[in-house]
């Protein structure tokens, strides 16, 4: 290959790649001949073989343009040529060349007669430049004429002309330019007056008349400056819209909604509004907060600047709290009023906007509504946000400081804002307020335990400290009459707070307005808890329980006038039916009619109550207050106001009603439901061991933190003394205060039932079936004692003994002891008027003593004739015509009926005339009852079965008394007497076996 190169450049000669190069690029495309088209196509056709020959061409051929091929074939050559092989590889590229030439000449005549129409396009060109020379030949032609024919003074003339045009223009964009230079100014002022609209106006114009004059140099600068005056305009125009988020002007709002409209950005300033609210929230409240801890801390060192918001409220002092909580809520009701004032103007601007003018353009009304849009769900969004942004700030508040020592007023009041702002949430986007509702039920039920629990020491203080005298009431005395319970008085729904109850009370017309209604333009809501309340008076107090002391003394004096009339006589007066109509003007004979229905004299309608109910009275009107304004704390609050009434009741039968000698009379004193509550309270209030000696036995230390310990009564408090009937005055005072601590319990029933929780509500309905209804039940067990104690039965019995009945003659005179046993009994009646004076005796009271004395004599009387050793049928007459001298006296000193116990003796003495068999069935018809009585805490309860249960089937520690009808010697007794008289010997056997059957069980 080197050989053959060299001697070409011997020779002169060139490769033939560069002789190529030298031909014109026509040669170089060397079309093919007619002779050689004639030939290809004369060749014949076989397109696979042709196909095959041009696919063996090398791929380097197709390469690119500058491909040197002789180059490529040479090097290709071995170094020993082979003469043959030459040719063979000669004749493969000739039969290569010829089926490319063939397949070139085929395109060719394929797009042959796309290449005559381009030629026929060529030529129309041609013939089209031909006539334009034409043309600008004869416009030379005829300008060449024109200034042979002018002059040139005509041609300046028209210059001349034209220039000054130029300059007029000129000067009126020198002018338009001086104009917009001094624009800064105008806008300058406008701002000042807070015309954003106008000063947004001028500046787009300006903007607008700037790009028309662009090309000159200056005016670069000037839109320049007024890019940067409007990005200013911008700036205090977000400024203005801030201001907004805490006093909203209708016109202020107006101009910088329109501002942002001549901007296109009514979506922007939305988004900033929004932002600016939840920005106006954070520092208001931190202003707030700050202020008061700062005023606080006085001269104090501590940075409270840089401290947390929930840090901050950590050091709220206990004085400052309540002011601080009332100017946090009136803050944040002026942002909450801005935000729904915002609403508002937006939902009237929009009605204004509904139909547009015919002017509009399709497009721009479709972007109103865009943007109506957008801002309506943007602002329907918003209100629960903002919502939530306030009870998040109130929340930390609320739980920054530990309400637990707070006077009860002060957390009332700390209450009443809370569930007036819970309210203000409700009418601003329809929210429950969970969040405040958890935080203030927190606090409450963390107060509310220390604060009861304080309020049942009080409570254990009083009772132990009351003397039981009679608290001096009016007599049309009622709770509403307290403060505490003005709330009830007062239509509105059990969950609206008392300041809203205040503003409810101006009239019908108000109460109908939302919040947001009645302070649209002035006042807040929460400015009423600052301001000066009257003193709330209360007129309930009488002077000795009369009207007048003139009305008392004249009752005195004619009950002193009366000392003429008879015993027995003065006391018919004891249990006729007592009127309850308040007392206004009572003449004397009115008063001297009294005197026969009762013994409270002028007080008949006065309520008996002590100092000490009413403070629970009063206790129960605060819990309700509370229960009112929070009502998810319902249930602990009626839970600690039924301990209340449950540590009352046990107080005072525990003061007067307990007594173990004469509850095993076994009379039934005090019914089951009676000693079940009174177990109850014992063991879930009770601390019976409140020393701490015995902790483990009565439970664990956080059971006992919950009970009280029991109270005893006052040293001064006497009820061993007969002269005062064993303390009777206290005893009544004692129960009828309890009574009508009940009754008040009653009346407020349905208001409790209310704010119940359904699912607690069979709490109250037990509280109230089980506990309540039995504060009257505590009469009997109580004036049991002063029954038992005011009358001698142990002398009657002893005179009884010393009477002879095996008489043979029929006594037309009583026996002594009658007319002793009707001197107790009238004796018993004065000391009753006694106490009268000093207390009145209600209609109960009064049945319940004489029923107590009248039942206890009979008894005597039944067990004085079972002493009797022998008895005549005279005798007998005898015992029924003492009985019957009894009843005829008694029935003159009072008018209870039937007389309690009359059957019982008139049967039992009866029973003497029976026969035999009559006799069997009157033991068995009057057999004994077992009473079982056994220990447990204190108290004894007992049970009645039947004769054949025997002790051996309880699983208790048990004492056993037995009791009767007829006790076991009472029925022996009438067996032996009848003897001889109609009952023989065997007869007698057989009654005594039939008694001893009965009695075998308790052996």
């Amino acid at each position: 290959m080197q050989k053959i190169k060299s001697l070409m450049a011997r020779q002169g000669l060139k490769s033939p790649q560069e002789s190529m190069a030298d031909l014109s690029p026509v040669e170089n495309l060397r079309i093919p001949s007619t002779e050689e088209m004639r030939e290809l196509r004369q060749q014949p056709i076989d397109p696979q073989a042709e196909q095959e020959i041009i696919d063996s061409i090398e791929e380097v051929y197709f390469s690119n343009d500058s491909f040197d091929m002789v180059r490529h074939e040479l090097e290709k050559l071995p170094p020993e040529l082979n003469l043959q092989e030459l040719e063979e590889y000669r004749d493969k590229l000739k039969r290569q060349q010829a089926a490319v030439s063939k397949r070139v000449a085929d395109l060719i005549l394929e797009k042959q007669p796309s290449y005559v129409k381009e030629l026929e396009r060529v030529t129309a060109l041609q013939a089209n430049l031909q006539l334009a020379a034409v043309i600008c030949t004869n416009a030379r032609r005829q300008l060449r004429v024109s200034k042979e024919e002018f002059t040139e003074a005509s041609l300046g003339l028209l210059a001349n002309q034209r220039r000054r045009q130029l300059l007029t223009g000129l000067l009126k964009s020198l002018r338009t330019i001086k104009t917009l230079q001094r624009t800064d100014v105008r806008l300058s002022e406008m701002l000042e007056e807070e015309d954003y609209p106008g000063a947004i106006q001028l500046c787009l114009e300006c903007q607008k008349a700037a790009s028309t004059f662009k090309h000159y140099s200056c005016i670069s600068e000037l839109n320049s400056k007024l890019q940067d005056t409007l990005e200013q305009i911008e700036e205090q125009l977000d400024v203005a819209l801030s201001r907004t988020c805490k006093h909203f002007d209708v016109l202020h709002y107006t101009k910088v909604q329109k501002a942002y409209t001549l901007l296109g950005k009514t979506q922007t300033a939305m988004d900033q509004l929004h932002m600016h609210f939840t920005q106006a929230i954070h520092n208001t409240v931190f202003q707030v907060v700050l202020g008061y801890v700062e005023l606080c801390a006085g001269n104090a060192d501590t940075k409270f600047q840089k401290m947390q918001y929930k840090d901050l409220c950590t050091h709220i002092t206990l004085d400052s709290y309540i002011p601080c909580l009332t100017d946090l809520c009136k803050a944040l009701w002026e942002v909450m009023l801005s935000y729904h004032r915002t609403m508002q103007w937006h939902e009237e601007h929009d009605k204004q906007k509904t139909v547009p003018s015919q002017d509009d353009a399709a497009g721009e009304s479709d972007e109103l509504t865009v943007d109506r849009s957008y801002v309506k769900k943007k602002l329907e969004h918003g209100l629960t946000r903002i919502w939530q942004d306030v009870q998040l700030k109130v929340k930390v508040y609320i739980l920054g400081t530990d309400m637990s020592n707070f006077k009860y007023d002060d957390f009332i009041v700390v209450l009443d804002v809370i569930s007036r702002l819970m309210q203000v949430g409700e009418e601003f986007c329809g929210s429950k307020s969970e969040v405040l509702q958890e935080s203030i039920k927190r606090q409450s039920v963390n107060y509310f335990k220390n604060y009861h629990r304080a309020r049942l020491e009080e409570l254990r203080m009083f009772l132990e400290n009351e003397t039981w005298e009679l608290c001096p009431v009016k007599s049309n005395f009622n709770i509403a009459q307290l403060h505490e319970f003005r709330f009830m008085g007062q239509c509105r729904s059990p969950s609206v707070s008392p300041s809203r109850q205040a503003a409810s009370s101006a009239g019908p017309a108000l109460e109908e307005l939302s919040l947001f209604q009645q302070y649209h333009q002035d006042g807040n809501p929460f400015e009423m808890h600052t301001e000066h309340k009257e003193e709330e008076t209360e007129d309930v107090l009488a002077s000795n329980g009369y009207e007048s002391d003139e009305l008392e003394k004249s009752v005195y004096q004619d009950y002193d006038s009366d000392s003429d009339v008879p015993d027995e006589l003065k006391q018919d007066y004891v249990d006729e039916q007592t009127g309850d109509a308040p007392l206004k003007s009572v003449s004397r004979e009115t008063i001297r009619s009294k005197k026969k229905s009762d013994y409270n004299l002028s007080k008949a309608s006065a309520p008996i109550l002590t100092n000490t109910t009413l403070n629970v009275i009063r206790l129960v009107g605060k819990y309700m207050q509370m229960m009112n304004i929070l009502k998810p704390i319902a249930f602990d609050v009626i839970h600690c106001v039924s301990q209340l009434f449950d540590y009352y009741l046990y107080a005072v039968y525990t003061f007067f009603g307990r007594n173990d000698m004469y509850e095993s009379s076994g009379l039934g004193l005090i019914s089951s439901r009676l000693r079940t509550t009174l177990n109850r309270i014992q063991e879930s209030l009770i601390d019976m061991d409140p020393v701490g000696e015995n902790a483990g036995v009565h439970g664990p230390a956080e059971d006992r933190k919950e009970k009280v310990p029991s109270p005893h009564l006052s040293q001064m408090v006497i009820l061993t003394d007969s002269g005062t009937l064993y303390g009777l005055a206290q005893r009544v005072v004692a129960t009828e205060s309890l009574v009508f601590l009940a009754e008040q319990f009653e009346s407020l029933q349905s208001h409790l039932d209310t704010m119940m929780p359904a699912a607690k509500k069979p709490f109250l309905q037990q509280f109230y079936s089980q506990t309540v209804s039995t504060a009257s039940e505590l009469r009997k067990p109580i004036y049991w004692i002063v029954a038992a104690k005011a009358i001698d039965y142990e002398q009657m019995l002893l005179m009884m003994a010393g009477v002879k009945w095996d008489i043979k003659e029929i006594m037309s005179q009583h026996n002594v002891y009658v007319d002793v046993l009707l001197k107790e009994f009238e004796q018993f009646n004065k000391r009753l008027g006694d106490v009268s004076r000093h207390v009145r005796i209600p209609l109960p009271v009064s049945n319940v003593l004489w029923e107590h004395c009248i039942r206890l004599a009979n008894r005597t009387l039944v067990e004085g004739y079972a002493n009797v050793k022998k008895c005549s049928n005279e005798g007998r007459a005898l015992m029924q015509l003492d009985f019957q001298q009894f009843l005829m006296k008694l029935e003159k000193l009072t008018d209870l009926r039937p007389i309690p116990d009359k059957e019982f003796v008139e049967t039992y003495i009866k029973a003497y005339y029976l026969t035999e068999n009559d006799m069997e069935q009157f033991i068995k018809n009057h057999r004994v009852r077992l009473s079982i009585y056994y220990q447990t805490g204190g108290f004894r309860i007992a049970f009645c079965l039947s004769s054949s249960l025997t002790l051996a089937a309880l699983c208790v520690p048990v004492c056993a008394c037995w009791t009767q009808e007829y006790s076991m010697k009472q029925l022996a007794n009438l067996v032996n007497v009848c003897l001889g008289s109609h009952i023989n010997k065997k007869a007698r056997q057989k009654l005594l076996a039939a008694i001893d059957d009965i009695d075998r069980p308790k052996r």
